[in-house]
């Protein structure tokens, strides 16, 4: 069926479609190449960019000879003719770098081509829009008529260059935050975990304890997909490939036990998790860390996106194993003290571990040289103490500073022979240490007790505190004599 249409027609269409659009005249354009050719121009571009202002000079030869309502719309013109009087606010800025590839278009044979640009309304709104530019039949040579379309895509490109800034802050986030990053795919482990469960197995919990070469093929077959900045710092690596190559001296030894509590908690559908573990940098320095573990949002069903985040704990570790080693050592002589003592005499008593061999020690002379010489030199003294029992003294035996200059040894299942032994082994220590050191010497009052079926503890101890006293007493007398004969 043919239809048959008027110049009406035709004039109604242009004015009432629902798109901007252009007829112009490029015909001045046209001669403007044709001369640039014959001056010897073979790279239009470069032509352009080596003198802007060229490319005002080829704006300058495009005459627009009709526009319809859209355009007056889209761009805030009242009439056709004040569209005209603005066009330099029209084209500008942005437009100008667009146009030089649609001039090359035209220099290089193209009669119809398109492109996304940027105009400006009159009133200095940014317009994204999609140009399509066509040279009208039959007028191929002249290039005096030409079609133009402009669709405004300003919403959609809005929407893109939010969603593009939405990335590079979130991405800025990841990379520049202060805790070390990761992003993972669990979705393999996911399906190790679906096909035990689909072989029947309920107690997963015994499963890796039976089968601990499953969590070593689990923790394999994680793949990391990117990590931030703070990781790189953390674990001392130079870049990302050098990080992700040595995966397996970051995660091993005391990471398996809380990996595998990891598993068990997916297992049971905890999909946000938190605990502390062990981590090793590059240089082999153990990271303590606080681990949480999230399947974000979208991927619960297949877990092939997983953020873990990893706080160094570090200092705070090694801050609470120093308080620890405090509540149960004496900061001077590095000994245990009389806390975990008392704590080490009623344990034994309650395995009722039998005989235990007690040694009750005294520093003899450590007044006098608090007196003569000072707390420093006695301190010195102390601190030698503590090298000799320290050396003295082999799990599961236990040596303490039960007071200022007396200390005790216990030896859990210890007879009278294992006390001599270690009393022959500290004489022989004390000689060494004198030798070594000059000034005051090491000399100690001991006391004995090996406990006896049924007997308290307390009492052999009491027996050890007694005989180390007469031991002591007689220490002082020989002094007293000594100073006499002086």
């Amino acid at each position: 069926m043919k239809i048959s249409t008027t110049d009406d027609d035709f004039a109604l269409m242009f004015d009432l479609a629902p798109v901007s659009l252009w007829l112009e005249d490029f015909s001045g354009l046209a001669r403007l190449f044709a001369r640039w050719r014959e001056e010897g121009v073979t790279d239009l571009r470069s032509h352009l960019r080596a003198d802007r202002t060229r490319i005002s000079l080829c704006t300058r030869e495009l005459k627009v000879l009709q526009v319809n309502r859209r355009t007056l719309e889209l761009f805030g013109a009242p009439d056709a003719d004040a569209l005209l009087a603005g066009l330099g606010r029209v084209f500008r800025d942005d437009m100008l770098d667009h146009h030089v590839e649609e001039l090359v278009q035209l220099w290089s044979g193209a009669l119809s081509y398109g492109s996304q640009t940027v105009n400006y309304t009159l009133d200095g709104r940014r317009l994204d829009v999609n140009l399509q530019v066509r040279v009208l039949p039959g007028h191929e040579h002249t290039w005096n008529r030409v079609l133009l379309s402009l669709e405004d895509v300003s919403g959609r490109e809005q929407a893109r260059r939010a969603l593009e800034r939405s990335q590079r802050y979130a991405q800025g986030l990841f990379e520049h935050s202060p805790v070390s990053l990761w992003v993972e795919d669990f979705s393999a482990v996911k399906r190790l975990l679906d096909e035990v469960r689909d072989q029947g197995i309920q107690d997963f919990r015994v499963f890796t304890d039976v089968h601990p070469e499953f969590v070593e093929r689990c923790m394999s077959e994680i793949r990391v997909i990117d990590i931030n900045h703070q990781t790189l710092t953390l674990f001392r690596a130079p870049d990302k490939p050098t990080l992700l190559k040595s995966l397996s001296q970051i995660f091993r030894d005391e990471m398996r036990r809380p990996f595998t509590e990891q598993l068990i908690e997916l297992w049971s559908g905890k999909l946000h998790q938190q605990r502390e573990t062990v981590n090793y940098a590059l240089d082999g320095e153990p990271l303590h860390v606080h681990l949480q573990f999230a399947v974000l949002p979208g991927h619960e069903n297949d877990w092939s996106l997983v953020q873990v985040s990893l706080t160094d704990i570090t200092a705070r570790k090694r801050a609470e194993s120093y308080l620890e080693f405090l509540g149960k050592h004496d900061a001077l002589t590095k000994l245990r003290n009389r806390s975990f003592f008392d704590d080490e005499l009623n344990r034994l008593e309650r395995k009722q571990v039998q005989p235990v061999a007690l040694l009750v020690i005294d520093l003899n002379g450590l007044k006098q040289v608090n007196d003569e010489r000072g707390h420093r030199a006695g301190d010195a003294l102390l601190r030698r103490v503590g090298e000799v029992l320290g050396k003295a003294t082999n799990a599961p035996a236990t040596a303490a500073r039960i007071g200022g200059d007396e200390f005790a040894v216990l030896i859990p299942a210890g007879d009278e022979q294992a006390a001599e032994t270690y009393l022959a082994t500290l004489h022989e220590l004390v000689e060494l240490n004198n030798q070594f050191h000059s000034g005051d010497p090491l000399r100690f009052s001991v006391g004995m007790a090996v406990s006896q079926p049924g007997e308290r503890l307390e009492a052999a101890l009491h027996r050890a505190d007694g005989q180390m006293y007469r031991q002591k007493k007689a220490f002082h007398a020989n002094a007293a004599n000594d100073r006499r004969k002086e």
